[in-house]
């Protein structure tokens, strides 16, 4: 009992210890929990609104997700620039970061706002019932306009992240999704003097709640306490190398964000073509995968910022140690939740059949409920891709990652797919072979990651200038705040 004893207190203890990672990646969990419970109602709202109006709307979040994930995905790679900077003593480099951050927000808006008119074309070369195609194209074309918001959110979010200040992010989120929630209720059902919009008001509180969760940072980060330690108001000037920087290690980190996103859409398209009931219940199925999936998120975000600031503080043995702490707590966290997708499906689809029409969810639930054992299978090696690449961004390899993304889901989803779905149909059990082909993927690059991150190689990585430090050097992690 005294040796397990003292191996728990070793593992918990010290820097890289599961104390260390859990005291950065609770609050990033619970903030992502937030966000998942707001998606979640989103898609339960949607679903007593109409069988339709929930496939459309699930199609049209992966496609908004194509383009917006890739900025988002960009934007976050700030998190890394602020994380190594701390290590590396250097604070006053985090504030004209974070502007850098701000521009690429503002230019990606805009340009996710261009793409409206080719949404229509995009969603008729899926091929689904016109009431689908409707839906997917209002719901989207709305979203585009929480693009700027939404990446500025996130880009924000990489200030408090990569600094340890994750308790602010996660008040932030939940009162994002307190707001998310409620004008989901009133805009999609008429509720409290709103109009009946339905996918157009679930896309609109959207909207609504990004610019809130947007704005609210931006104030936070002004303070002068932020003003004059990192130089937040002094660094706003435009810094061509510091941008490019960030567009040289962000842009790979958010193509392949998008790119994943891209192959998930490209799969429930196909998947659409088999029929509505069908897409239905794949898109309850990765709704309640949500569950699983960004929690985790939180968890691969708080790696990331611990494996920047220990390598910027030249300590790579424990970023090694931080990234395998917080890997044996997820892998308890993923093994439960599978449990319950086998052991509990029906607990967990009694919400979607709570308000909507027996007769449209008949076809849907038995389809989801062999689903959700697929789910249980892979959200294990979901996990594994997650800490492991989010373990190595945070150290600066992130083209690798990439192209193995895009080459699996090329080879192992997307082309195996489009046959399945083409030529087998539901009858011969199409939707089970997409499925299979989906998580063999999911699988697949759960052991790339993994074994890349045990090589080693992004131990001798850095992505800042290196320059002398301006302040001592981070030891284990930045206090938090006093409020």
């Amino acid at each position: 009992m005294r040796s397990v004893s003292r191996r728990l207190t070793a593992a918990l203890e010290g820097p890289g210890g599961l104390r260390d990672v859990l005291a950065i990646a609770y609050p990033l969990i619970l903030g992502n929990v937030s966000f998942t419970l707001q998606n979640f109602l989103n898609r339960l709202f949607l679903t007593w609104y109409g069988a339709d109006a929930v496939a459309g709307a699930v199609t049209g979040a992966f496609v908004n997700w194509v383009f917006l994930g890739f900025f988002i995905g960009t934007g976050e790679y700030l998190t890394t620039f602020v994380a190594q900077y701390l290590g590396a003593g250097r604070p006053r480099r985090i504030g004209p970061a974070m502007w850098q951050g701000v521009y690429f927000a503002v230019l990606a808006g805009l340009l996710v706002l261009g793409l409206r008119p080719l949404l229509g074309p995009v969603f008729a070369l899926a091929g689904h019932a016109p009431a689908v195609q409707a839906y997917e194209v209002s719901y989207t074309r709305t979203l585009a306009f929480a693009a700027l918001p939404s990446v500025l959110f996130a880009t924000l979010s990489s200030f408090f992240a990569g600094r340890g200040e994750t308790r602010t992010l996660l008040l932030v989120n939940i009162a994002s999704t307190g707001t998310n929630a409620l004008l989901d209720y009133c805009w999609i059902f008429g509720h409290l003097g709103f109009p009946r919009a339905g996918v157009v008001g679930a896309a609109l509180a959207t909207v609504v709640s990004q610019s809130l969760g947007a704005g609210t940072l931006l104030v936070l980060m002004m303070q002068r306490r932020h003003r004059q330690a990192y130089g937040t108001a002094s660094g706003w000037r435009l810094d061509p190398r510091l941008f490019l920087r960030l567009l040289r290690y962000g842009l790979p980190s958010g193509l392949q964000f998008s790119l994943e996103v891209l192959s998930f859409t490209l799969f429930l398209m196909l998947v659409g073509r088999i029929g509505t009931a069908e897409l239905a219940a794949s898109g309850i199925a990765f709704n309640l995968n949500s569950f699983v999936f960004w929690p985790m998120l939180g968890m691969g975000i708080g790696v990331a910022s611990l494996v920047g600031r220990y390598l910027g503080a030249e300590r790579p043995e424990v970023a090694e140690r931080a990234t395998h702490s917080a890997f044996a707590m997820s892998l308890c966290y993923m093994s439960l939740c599978g449990l319950v997708y086998v052991l509990l499906p029906d607990l967990l689809l009694r919400p979607y059949a709570a308000g909507a029409d027996p007769q449209s969810l008949r076809a849907i639930l038995p389809i989801a409920r062999v689903l959700l054992r697929f789910v249980a299978v892979y959200s294990i090696f979901d996990m594994m891709n997650l800490i492991f690449a989010f373990a190595l961004r945070g150290a600066g390899d992130t083209l690798y990652p990439l192209l193995a993304s895009v080459g699996l889901s090329i080879t192992v989803m997307l082309v195996p797919t489009y046959l399945a779905c083409t030529y087998l149909g539901y009858r011969h059990g199409g939707i089970y072979v997409a499925w299979s082909l989906a998580s063999a993927y999911v699988v697949a690059q759960g052991l790339v990651m993994g074994r890349r991150f045990q090589k080693g190689a992004w131990k001798s990585l850095r992505i800042i200038d290196r320059e002398a430090p301006q302040a001592p050097r981070f030891i284990d992690r930045e206090p938090e705040p006093a409020n």
